[in-house]
């Protein structure tokens, strides 16, 4: 069984019940177990400015399924929520995105479908901040360090809020 750390996000729609709704089908099946999760953030966009505010999460889950499995049945569910991938474009409005941030502590390339850990999770306070509740001492194998760490290591953080705050206006 694995332990796989999981970052869920949109930015349409009911943001919230889209994540919900996300979490509910993956533990759907008998091959994973939610474990943990995090609070929800509102989250500013990051690579493309001119998105929405997203919703974020993240998910400790239990796994027998192998990380190209997992990858599927999680397109799957993004599938079946209205995601629509547009393969030249990086950074658009979505319904849901489910990100594998790691497995076990495995490292795992495989060319232009899976990548893990994530290779962008130590940059984005997006993912960075609701691992810290669900794992805040769990170990970059790549980097060696813990989320804790990674976030603190972040030179320009996007704003993150708990949901439901108040968010202060940039000036």
């Amino acid at each position: 069984m694995a332990r796989v750390f999981l970052s869920l996000g949109s930015n349409v729609g009911d943001r919230l019940a889209n994540i919900q709704q996300a979490v509910s089908m993956l533990s759907i099946t008998d091959k994973i177990k939610i474990v943990k999760s995090s609070s929800f953030y509102e989250t500013e966009p990051w690579g493309n400015e001119n998105l929405n505010w997203f919703v974020n999460a993240a998910v400790a889950v239990d796994t027998d399924l192998s990380p190209l499995d997992l990858l599927n049945v999680c397109q799957n569910v993004e599938k079946q929520l209205g995601r629509i991938k547009v393969a030249e474009k990086k950074w658009l409005n979505r319904t849901i995105d489910i990100d594998i941030l790691m497995y076990d502590e495995d490292i795992i390339s495989i060319e232009n479908t899976l990548i893990i850990p994530h290779p962008y999770m130590h940059k984005r306070a997006f993912v960075l901040v609701p691992m810290l509740e669900v794992k805040s001492d769990l170990v970059h194998p790549v980097f060696k360090k813990s989320i804790s760490e990674l976030y603190d290591d972040l030179e320009y953080p996007e704003d993150v809020f708990l949901y439901g705050t108040i968010i202060p206006k940039k000036e």
